[in-house]
């Protein structure tokens, strides 16, 4: 029974789907959090705001690199337009994220300070979100194509 059901979990798996699932959840509650703190004042907050980004930091790589292996695997590396703007989209979510992080980590005040670094962490938080919907438009369109093409099968 075992067996059977490892072997069900291995066709049902999809390491990209769960790891980009994960990074793109994350991002819109940090979002939640920093406008939540910025309402409050509560450092709390804005505490979990920077734990989520370093979480998504982690996971970025994780969506990325399965992705890139799906799309080699299943798409055999076509260069479609939607693949293009996935990798670009994804290459500046990283950026983005690791700039956000660092701003945090170097500057842990930042959100208690006035001035051009503090509204540059929270513009670059908030600019994550947009790259994260398109992301997840472009998945949701190549899902429904995948699902489309097998369904003619």
């Amino acid at each position: 029974m075992l067996k059977a059901f490892l072997k069900e979990m291995k066709k049902t798996l999809f390491p990209h789907a769960i790891a980009a699932h994960f990074s793109n959840g994350l991002i819109p509650v940090a979002v939640l959090f920093l406008l939540l703190s910025l309402s409050s004042g509560d450092v709390y907050f804005e505490h979990t705001v920077s734990h989520l980004l370093v979480i998504v930091l982690m996971a970025i790589p994780v969506s990325f690199v399965s992705g890139i292996y799906d799309w080699k695997t299943k798409y055999k590396a076509a260069k479609a337009p939607i693949f293009i703007k996935k990798i670009r989209l994804s290459i500046l979510l990283f950026i983005l994220c690791t700039t956000t992080v660092s701003i945090r980590l170097g500057v842990p005040g930042v959100m208690h300070q006035e001035g051009m670094l503090h509204w540059l962490y929270i513009a670059l938080l908030v600019s994550m979100l947009p790259v994260v919907v398109l992301l997840g438009h472009y998945g949701g369109k190549l899902s429904a194509a995948q699902r489309s093409a097998g369904a003619r099968k």
